[in-house]
């Protein structure tokens, strides 16, 4: 990113907090610093937090964030040649305290450059709380060698997608795409336009009436998805928006599941061919029997990711 023209959009604050504070922020290659200065003498500086961070250091009146852009749960976004990395800035008082808690987005917007298209290798999103599992998805090339040299694809081919989670000293876990849809927004809102593309808890519902498909997995920890393009938002930029589930292999049921349709058999399980019943619900409703929460962490992790921008073309425009 070093090339990058570099700029900080600084959000207005909300008029309560402006009052009180002063923030100044700025925006390296790779990484960020911002001085966060109160003016409210009750206000606890060390309680402030940019993302997932503590200060790297702080006073009386005066927190110092000095961070990378890959640290703190950033969030990447881009969109036509802008580059975003956003996160916010919160504040929790410490109990009894009379001062307000507060979230202020931070963000720190590059120039794209001409020849950047995503990878696979660069982090989308991280969590923590399962080993430090983090996750990654990006468009591959035709065999999945590597990441895509393009992310313009004319209407009626194919979109290489894979997605995979690094589980580190964890125990193993099976890489599902839980739901994906298509969008014209990096966010997806109530009024938003969007094209189903797996919904059900797993059902890939774009192989009943396409020759888009699951690939044959590599390993556990990674999921290929060969999406052929469809008539969405032509010649627009295309997000696509999935919930990746990372979970416990001998877990699987009806909600924990990658099925997709093949012709002349119907809906096939991607994992175990013997277990297909699992996919009988995707015409339907699929539910679980037990109710699990993912949120425990007990049985897997799930999280959120975007891809994109991506361009479906019409090739008879």
């Amino acid at each position: 990113m070093a090339s990058f023209w570099q700029c900080a959009l600084l959000l207005s604050l909300a008029s309560a907090v402006a009052v009180f504070a002063d923030m100044k922020l700025d925006c390296g290659p790779d990484f960020m610093t911002l001085v966060w200065t109160e003016s409210r003498p009750q206000a606890d500086t060390s309680l402030l937090r940019l993302g997932s961070c503590f200060p790297t250091s702080f006073s009386a009146r005066e927190a110092y964030f000095y961070v990378d852009l890959t640290d703190c749960n950033f969030r990447r976004v881009v969109t036509g040649d802008a580059l975003f990395y956003t996160n916010d800035l919160s504040y929790v008082p410490a109990p009894g305290s009379h001062n307000l808690a507060f979230t202020h987005p931070v963000v720190c917007a590059y120039e794209r450059p001409k020849d950047w298209y995503p990878s696979i290798y660069d982090p989308v999103f991280k969590t923590y709380g399962l080993g430090d599992l983090l996750f990654n998805i990006g468009l591959m090339n035709d065999d999945f060698s590597g990441p895509a040299e393009s992310t313009r694809f004319p209407l009626g081919s194919i979109i290489p997608i894979m997605a995979s989670v690094d589980q580190k000293t964890h125990q193993p876990l099976l890489l599902l795409l839980d739901e994906c849809v298509a969008a014209t927004t990096p966010e997806l809102h109530p009024e938003s336009t969007m094209y189903p593309i797996i919904s059900n808890k797993g059902c890939l519902l774009e192989s009943m009436t396409s020759r888009t498909k699951f690939e044959p997995r590599q390993k556990s920890s990674e999921i290929r998805l060969s999406l052929q393009t469809f008539k969405f938002a032509l010649g627009e930029e295309v997000f696509i928006h999935c919930k990746l589930l990372a979970w416990d292999p001998n877990g699987l049921d009806s909600t924990k599941k990658a099925c997709h349709y093949v012709k002349g058999r119907g809906w096939e399980l991607l994992d175990n061919l013997a277990h297909n019943s699992l996919c009988d619900c995707c015409e339907s409703k699929c539910k679980s029997r037990r109710q699990r929460s993912i949120a425990s962490g007990k049985h897997g992790m799930v999280q959120k990711a975007v891809l994109g921008p991506l361009t479906i073309t019409d090739v008879n425009s």
